[in-house]
Formats: C-alpha cells, sequence, structure tokens
C-alpha cells in the first residue's frame, strides 16, 4: 500500500520536526493561548455533534459528558501546560507541591487538587504521583521535566504516531500533547474510524500546531493504521485501544504473530507506549455502612460502569464482594435499581452487541440489570480474562468475612485472576481504614 496524501503528510513533519524541537517556552505557551481562543469557538458543536453520534437525546443532561470529556478536558489541558511551562525554569512547577514519605522509602506529590476548580468539580478526590525509588525530596527536581534541562537548540527531534482512541474525545488531542509538549516530538494523529468525525473539530482548534508544521490529523482504517506503524518516517507510537490492536501492531497477527511474541521477537521495534484496556475491578470491603452509605455507593457504582455508555477501559467489569456480609445483597440490589431505573441508552460502539451476549453466555446464574447493563455472576473464568468494554458487569463473592482477611483475598484475586492492570477501585468505610491502620494502604 501506498498513499501520497500520508506520504505528505509525514514529509511535512519530517520538515519540521527540527523546528518545533527547538520551540521555546515562550513561544509553546503562545501556541496553547491560540488554541484556547479556537477551542471556544468549536466547543458546543463539538460537544453536541458527539452527543448526537453517541445516540445520546437532544436536551438530555448526558450531553455533560462529552463537554467533560471533551472540549473541557482540553481546555485544562492548556491551562495547566500554559502553567507548567510558565514555571519550569528553575523548575518552579514543584514548588509548593504537597510531598509525603511513602512506607517503602519512596516519595508521593500530591499534584490533585490544585485549584478552586478541582475542589469544585471533583469534590473530594485526590491525586498522587509516586515517585520511582530513588526519588528524594533532595532530588526530585533533578528528575522533573528533565527534557527541558537540554537547551532548545540542542533537543533531538522526533516523528511520533498517535493511533486515537474511539471513545473519549480528548484522548487523542491529549496523547498529542504529551509527544508535542513533553517529549518534544512532532505528531501525526490517525483517528480511530469510530470518532473520526471530531476532525471538524480538532483541525481548526489545533491550527496553531498544524500551522507550524507540528501535527496532522488523518483518518482511515486498519489498513492506513498499518501503513503508518510501519512508515519509515515513524520514531515511535503511541496507542490507545485494545490488546489485540497492541500486539498486532508489535508482534504481527494470526500464527506468525503468536510464533513473534512467545520468542520476543517484535515484527516492528519501534518504541511503542500504550494505554490498554483491562479487566478493572471495585473491591467493596465490608464495613459498618450506613442505609445512605449503601445508595451513595450503588450511585457511585453505576455511574462508573455507565458512564459513556460502559465504552471506558477503565470501568469496572468486576464487582468484587463479601459473600456474608450482611450488606452484599442490599447493595447490589440498589445498584441494579439505580441502573434499571435510567432510561435506555443505545450502545453505539461496534461490537457491543455481540460481546455483551458473550458476556452474558460465560456467566452463572440468569442474569440482570435491564436494557442499559448487562449483570452477571462470575461463571466460567471468560470474564475474569476479557475486557467485555461494553455496558455489562459481572459480580463475584468472596467467603472470607473480616475485612482485613477479605480484602487480602479481593487483592489476591484482582491481581491473579484478572486479566490486565489499568485500574482498580476499592470502597471502603473510613472506619474499616482506621481499624486496620491507613499507613497500610500505602
Amino acid at each position: 500500500m501506498t498513499d501520497p496524501a500520508l506520504d505528505l503528510a509525514l514529509q511535512d513533519l519530517q520538515k519540521g520536526k527540527t523546528t518545533w524541537a527547538g520551540t521555546g517556552t515562550a513561544d509553546r505557551i503562545a501556541v496553547l493561548a491560540q488554541i484556547k481562543d479556537r477551542l471556544m469557538d468549536v466547543a458546543q458543536i463539538w460537544a453536541e455533534t458527539a452527543a448526537a453520534k453517541k445516540l445520546i437525546p437532544a436536551g438530555s443532561p448526558l450531553l455533560g459528558e462529552e463537554w467533560t470529556s471533551g472540549p473541557y478536558t482540553l481546555m485544562s489541558a492548556c491551562n495547566l501546560l500554559i502553567k507548567t511551562l510558565s514555571q519550569i525554569d528553575g523548575k518552579g512547577h514543584i514548588a509548593g507541591l504537597p510531598i509525603r514519605d511513602l512506607p517503602g522509602g519512596q516519595i508521593a506529590a500530591t499534584v490533585l487538587p490544585r485549584t478552586i476548580w478541582d475542589r469544585l468539580l471533583l469534590s473530594g478526590v485526590r491525586a498522587e504521583v509516586w515517585m520511582a525509588p530513588g526519588v528524594t525530596r533532595q532530588n526530585l527536581a533533578d528528575n522533573t521535566a528533565g527534557r527541558y534541562d537540554v537547551p532548545p537548540g540542542q533537543r533531538q527531534g522526533g516523528v511520533s504516531l498517535v493511533l486515537g482512541a474511539g471513545n473519549i474525545a480528548a484522548i487523542a488531542p491529549l496523547d498529542c500533547f504529551q509527544k508535542l509538549f513533553v517529549e518534544h516530538r512532532v505528531v501525526l494523529l490517525k483517528m480511530n474510524p469510530v470518532n473520526d468525525y471530531l476532525v471538524e473539530f480538532l483541525r481548526p482548534a489545533l491550527r496553531p500546531l498544524i500551522d507550524r508544521g507540528a501535527l496532522r490529523i488523518v483518518t482511515g482504517d486498519a489498513d492506513v493504521g498499518e501503513y503508518l506503524c510501519n512508515h519509515p518516517v515513524i520514531d515511535d507510537i503511541h496507542i490507545t485501544g485494545s490488546e489485540a490492536s497492541h500486539d498486532a501492531i508489535v508482534w504481527g497477527v494470526g500464527a506468525e504473530g503468536e510464533q513473534n511474541k512467545a520468542a520476543g521477537k517484535p515484527k516492528n521495534s519501534r518504541p511503542i507506549t500504550s494505554e490498554l484496556g483491562a479487566v478493572c475491578p471495585t473491591i467493596v470491603v465490608p464495613g459498618p455502612w450506613t442505609d445512605a452509605d449503601l445508595s451513595f455507593q450503588a450511585e457511585h457504582i453505576a455511574t462508573q460502569k455507565l458512564h459513556n455508555s460502559g465504552f471506558n477501559c477503565v470501568a469496572c467489569q468486576m464487582l468484587i464482594l463479601a459473600k456474608n456480609w450482611d450488606k452484599t445483597e442490599p447493595l447490589l440490589n440498589r445498584v441494579k435499581q439505580v441502573i434499571n431505573s435510567l432510561p435506555p441508552r443505545p450502545p453505539y460502539y461496534p461490537g457491543a452487541a455481540e460481546r455483551m451476549d458473550d458476556f452474558a453466555h460465560h456467566g452463572a446464574g440468569s442474569g440482570s440489570g435491564g436494557a442499559n447493563c448487562v449483570i452477571v455472576e462470575s461463571g466460567d473464568g471468560w470474564l475474569e480474562n476479557n475486557e467485555i468494554f461494553a455496558p455489562a458487569l459481572g459480580t463475584v463473592a468472596l467467603d472470607e468475612d473480616d475485612p482485613e482477611s477479605y480484602l487480602r483475598a479481593a487483592i489476591a484475586y484482582a491481581n491473579d485472576k484478572l486479566h490486565g492492570t489499568l485500574g482498580a477501585n476499592i470502597l471502603i468505610h473510613p472506619k474499616t481504614i482506621a481499624a486496620l491502620g491507613r499507613h497500610r494502604f500505602d
């Protein structure tokens, strides 16, 4: 396969890679400010179009999902990058970050909340970055933003291929920002066919990068993706997608791919970073939950499952429960009630209906959840080993009774039985944390 348009886009990036790598922080801040202005022009039609493509009815409050996972997130990224870049000389961007010591000798920096908007929109949410062993309070600055320690004129540029996610609108441009503003790379963004309608909004919003020869955005099917992954101009790859897609890129497909993977001989030896799906658990720890706790956490579980109609790689797929806890059945019933109370939401992602049928087939029991979500008990092990990427939820009940033994068993089940390592949730009462010892959760 050859494609003159793709070749031309890559030639443009090849020409622009050294110039972009040498761009100073002031110029990059100016580019981000221009993107913010352009984003304002397309934000509303972007969110409304994405909602319509996902079969969300006009006027539905679910439109908010497309604002917060699309233009709002991109605007927030611009603001945060501007702030970081404006303080990066002398590593001022890490000044004032709360740092704490971890039991194993590492340190952790609290990066959220940082602003009043964090506290308003993400009330009660806190995020930390755990530093690698050997990074201390004294040498933290030396281990932060190292690529910006290299003077602009001495930086090595490169051409990155970003294979965009098909579910959440902001992921693809944010992956590009990582390459552009953190790694000094220029980017060819290949959109996922599921949401390539976003090109209509991303091109005008990101025009300042395109005009500088730092970004090109293309569309196409798997053949286009394969062509780009193996193009000599591409230096490295980032993919947000499935493990199958990742393995096809790195090892190849079919019997050849299996042989290459078993032998540790990649077909494509370029550096590749990836954010891949998994079977993600939510562990519910028994404790002194009130009726209000049950209602709140039932809504929490339903929300994390049904956000974006379940098409999130980090969405809960296995709900881990304590079999003999007297709150297990009431909690599960309330989860089902919440899910059943919501208006039906047609699954928009290709292949979802077939995957949900497989999920129901391999689960135990008759299933429940109504039109919005398939809910089944763990059955033959298929649920634990296959990412569903759809509105479907598995449950498993463990025999352990007391919180400590249960939590150990649940963590072992999640680590040893569930495929992948992308994310996990623990729902636990503060009194249970205190009884077990807060320090033990580090």
